[in-house]
């Protein structure tokens, strides 16, 4: 299945090309989850840009809208605005089976909590249908710079090799930077182990709606990063 829906992700002409929508896959209750690629297969770097994978934290939703359409000659931007549709569906943190999605990533995964837990990790890494579907989009895109939006701390938070182009980000968004190693199981910790040379951070919202102004500023961040890397 994944050959050919990547396959057609891969057939992006350009700016005046219709973006490929793709189903990637569907949630543990079945609700679909899509990617949209903008940009040129051949361009100089690929972003991956993660709208939500926290259920109650789909504020970057708004930022990953406003990506639609956005081109570059230099990158290629595939956007998933929605990982968690059935955690965003309840209004919770974890999945439709109570799995906190970013715990059940493969990299230093270990057992936490339980079920409905906040930070469940689930019964093994990957026992999501979720994390096998992000895992699935990166290792056949191969992003160098992977951002995932969270909520509500208010800041960019990396670790290891992303923390340049982190503070980069921050900087161009006008939000403060920390260096945080990263949680077990999570997905900037599986992607920056499995694919050294690579970029992939958290930037946390605040908490609440996000403005207008918040989220144009963060999407111009992303396209600047976009370009110049």
């Amino acid at each position: 299945m994944f050959d050919a829906l990547f396959a057609a992700l891969a057939l992006v002409g350009g700016h005046d090309a219709a973006p490929p929508v793709q189903l990637i896959g569907r949630s543990a209750l079945g609700r679909p989850i899509r990617a949209v690629a903008y940009g040129r297969p051949d361009a100089e770097r690929t972003v991956l840009v993660v709208g939500c994978i926290h259920g109650d934290e789909g504020e970057g939703i708004e930022i990953t809208r406003r990506l639609e359409g956005a081109y570059t000659r230099a990158a290629r931007v595939v956007i998933v605005h929605q990982l968690n549709p059935d955690g965003f569906r309840l209004g919770v943190r974890q999945n439709g089976r109570g799995v906190d999605l970013n715990r059940n990533f493969a990299s230093e995964w270990i057992p936490i909590g339980q079920r409905w837990d906040p930070e469940y990790s689930g019964p093994r890494p990957w026992s999501e249908p979720e994390t096998r579907i992000a895992r699935a989009l990166i290792r056949r895109i191969r992003p160098d710079i992977t951002i995932w939006y969270h909520q509500p701390q208010a800041l960019v938070r990396a670790w290891g090799q992303s923390r340049p182009v982190a503070k980069r980000y921050a900087s161009l968004a006008g939000v403060p930077y920390r260096s945080i190693r990263w949680p077990n199981g999570t997905a900037p910790n599986w992607q920056n182990h499995r694919f050294p040379g690579t970029t992939s951070f958290v930037v946390e919202l605040p908490p609440g709606e996000l403005p207008n102004t918040a989220a144009a500023r963060h999407a111009r961040a992303v396209l600047r990063l976009a370009r110049t890397g």
